[in-house]
């Protein structure tokens, strides 16, 4: 559901939606999504000053306390 979820705000911001992809792994009560986009759209993703990212990053947050885990988002380039 979450990796769902941050694909919806990732796909609305690129471009490029081909080259999204968004694997997950899941350790315990921690989840990491790694988001990997097109490189022209990466810094739409992240934002001037990462303001973007973080945005997105508080976002997943507060949906993962909900379900009581720990999520972390990596974008990769």
């Amino acid at each position: 559901m979450m990796k769902e979820i941050l694909e919806t705000i990732i796909l609305n911001l690129v471009e490029d939606k081909e080259q999204v992809s968004i694997s997950s792994k899941e350790e315990g009560k921690t989840l990491t999504l790694e988001v990997k986009v097109a490189e022209d759209d990466m810094g739409r993703v992240i934002g001037k000053q990462g303001k973007i990212a973080k945005s997105i990053r508080t976002v997943m947050k507060s949906l993962a306390a909900k379900e009581h885990k720990k999520v972390v988002v990596e974008f990769i380039d």
